[in-house]
């Protein structure tokens, strides 16, 4: 069986909206895939600037900025369609909309991009609110990635996303877990932000400066690295405990992204100890997202996780930029036919559930 989806994806790092048209193919319970096209939508300036202020907004603001994301979403998915000429031929859309407020402690996450919205805009099948039924049952709701880990890469030990924040995924004790190591390149690109860069391209600006072992023992202390797994990272915790913590250091913005960097890589390491079954063999581990066109970050974790046997692949490019807008294409194919697309193992949720509200964009 051959599906043809959207999958679209907003992550924290606010650098555009992913599309990818991708071909999943099911054969007796084994899933493949083709990423056929993939883009990125970078947000202007001024729907950056509304997506990061709109956990400020009053009730009725936030649900209109929800209203107009899901249309502007939808707009750019026809815009995407019709530069791939890809009228009839997309079967389903799965939207992971833009995360705002995620606290699964009270049993509540929130994504902007109305799926009505983005169904009224195509006249194709939506399916949104991906993590809302994890999230009732208790789980965490992220990461939810983990299920196209297993189905589309699972000749991999481990596999780490580095996007706004960064995640790791691996098989224990026949059990699949998941969770939120820290933030990742939304903290980065903060600071590069600083220096009149959008990001710090290949970590040039990184690989500059130098590690400050003071400020690397303050972030390595913060509570949440303590916290056992399931676990994950709300978008605040980057931008208001990690990033203040760097700015009032009173280093330069090249040391604080040496410093940074470093950060990352002794909270991936310490994650990959923590999760490992053990044993001596070589292990895989598949780095995706865009901190793994990062040079410089790469280098330093494959120097670390060299240490422990792990050897560090980073895919085609179009896997590395696109995989979680293929796996939520994924999720929502799962969502259509009905079968569990979130793992409790991972969330830590009461089961497993199928996630997802569909909205039919054509008339029956």
């Amino acid at each position: 069986m051959i599906y043809r989806a959207i999958g679209l994806m907003s992550g924290s790092s606010l650098d555009g909206l992913d599309i990818a048209f991708v071909h999943l193919h099911e054969n007796a319970g084994k899933w493949s895939f083709d990423i056929v096209h993939a883009d990125c939508y970078a947000y202007t300036r001024e729907w950056k600037n509304k997506l990061q202020s709109s956990i400020e907004l009053n009730a009725l603001d936030y649900l209109l900025l929800d209203a107009a994301y899901g249309h502007y979403t939808g707009a750019l998915v026809n815009e995407f369609i019709s530069k791939y000429q890809l009228h009839y031929k997309v079967q389903l859309i799965a939207s992971h909309g833009h995360t705002t407020f995620h606290v699964p402690s009270k049993k509540m996450t929130a994504q902007l991009g109305n799926g009505a919205a983005i169904a009224a805009e195509t006249g194709i099948p939506v399916v949104s609110n991906l993590r809302a039924l994890d999230v009732a049952f208790g789980g965490q709701g992220a990461p939810i990635v983990p299920v196209g880990d297993k189905l589309l890469f699972a000749e991999y030990n481990y596999c780490l996303n580095i996007g706004g924040i960064a995640n790791i995924s691996s098989m224990r004790h026949s059990e699949y877990i998941s969770f939120d190591i820290c933030p990742a390149n939304r903290v980065l690109n903060m600071l590069a932000e600083k220096v009149g860069k959008d990001y710090d391209s290949n970590g040039d600006i990184a690989s500059s400066g130098t590690v400050k072992t003071d400020l690397l023992q303050k972030l390595n202390a913060l509570g949440y690295y303590a916290q056992a797994y399931p676990k994950s990272l709300a978008n605040s915790f980057g931008t208001d405990i990690v990033y203040p913590l760097l700015e009032s250091s009173g280093y330069t913005t090249e040391d604080l992204l040496a410093t940074y960097v470093e950060h990352i890589v002794v909270q991936i390491k310490d994650a990959v100890e923590k999760i490992s079954d053990g044993g001596s063999a070589e292990k895989k581990l598949l780095a995706t997202g865009g901190g793994a066109l990062n040079a410089f970050l790469m280098e330093r974790l494959q120097s670390s996780l060299s240490a422990v046997n792990i050897t560090v692949t980073v895919p085609e490019q179009n896997v590395v930029l696109y995989k979680e807008a293929l796996v939520m294409a994924l999720i929502g194919v799962l969502r259509w036919r009905e079968e569990n697309n979130v793992m409790a193992s991972v969330t830590g949720a009461a089961r497993n559930s199928v996630n997802g509200a569909v909205w039919m964009g054509a008339e029956a």
